[in-house]
């Protein structure tokens, strides 16, 4: 009995003392102030990191706003292309420092814990030889200028717009809206239709029946008309002459230089109105037809 007695006096001097450390912890007024500084500097140090963030990007899109407008001459497509990449790094600068100071506030020991940060990095590196290609291929992409942001191009098989070109990736948006994302490491070659002047082929078929030289005449004509309506052609169209004998037609083949991907529209509206004037002038445009014959019998 003597021995249960003191059992339970053990154990209620145990509960009292976890009792009493609880609501010492609870009841301790340093602590929480502590705890609601850090808290408070958790939050200023996120706030501020997100206006630092906010004022730098505004700042990136009027530097290059600037340089579009100033009087000297700098290539449009390739500032807007380093300032988003340069928004980039920002964005990434800003967050690791950001996480940073707020692990600092959290009492973690920066030194090691870079130092640790480091060797993963370096392991993860060596493991990721992929990813680090993307981020090589990407500079060299934007600084030796293989494209810019608003070009249209060809990678492989893919053709569209570039939206975007990152420190990894690059978005290009297909003229039906699809956005392809591409690795940087894995474009090998590109055709981008946006650098210099693009060349609108005209062909047009007369009848064998027609004169050649009055028809070349008219798409001559028509053509003047066009070069001094559309701002988009560079130089006056040139009709090259008859291009090809076809089995029931013969090809006139006319030429436009027009400035970078306006030839299509270029190319359509000389086609509707040629075929307008052929029609005012009475030349037929060939197309398929059918002669039937009958025999009279006697």
């Amino acid at each position: 009995m003597i021995g249960n007695a003191e059992g339970w006096l053990f154990e209620a001097l145990q509960l009292t003392s976890v009792r009493d450390q609880v609501f010492a912890f609870f009841t301790n007024t340093e602590m929480w102030l502590n705890v609601l500084y850090a808290i408070i500097k958790i939050i200023a140090i996120y706030i501020g990191g997100r206006i630092i963030l906010r004022i730098s990007s505004k700042v990136i899109h009027r530097m290059v706003i600037e340089r579009e407008q100033t009087p000297l001459k700098f290539d449009a497509r390739r500032t807007k292309t380093i300032g988003k990449l340069i928004n980039n790094v920002l964005t990434y600068t800003i967050n690791f420092l950001t996480i940073l100071m707020i692990l600092s506030q959290l009492d973690f020991k920066l030194g090691p814990l870079l130092a640790g940060a480091g060797v993963v990095g370096l392991a993860i590196g060596f493991g990721a030889q992929s990813l680090v290609k993307d981020v090589i291929t990407g500079f060299f992409i934007i600084f030796e200028d293989h494209f810019s942001v608003g070009d249209v191009v060809q990678i492989d098989q893919v053709k569209g717009t570039v939206e975007e070109i990152g420190l990894r990736v690059t978005r290009i948006k297909s003229w039906t809206g699809e956005i392809h994302i591409i690795p940087n490491g894995s474009i090998n070659q590109v055709t981008n239709f946006s650098v210099n002047n693009s060349l609108a082929v005209i062909d047009v078929s007369i009848a064998y029946e027609e004169n050649v030289d009055k028809a070349m005449e008219v798409i001559k004509e028509t053509m003047a008309v066009i070069y001094k309506d559309s701002p988009d052609m560079v130089k006056e169209p040139e009709v090259l002459g008859v291009q090809a004998l076809g089995a029931s037609e013969v090809v006139i083949r006319v030429t436009a230089e027009c400035k970078p991907m306006t030839h299509f529209p270029i190319a359509r509206r000389a086609n509707k109105e040629i075929k307008y004037a052929l029609e005012r002038e009475g030349i037929e445009i060939p197309y398929p037809k059918m002669v039937q014959y009958t025999r009279m019998l006697e």
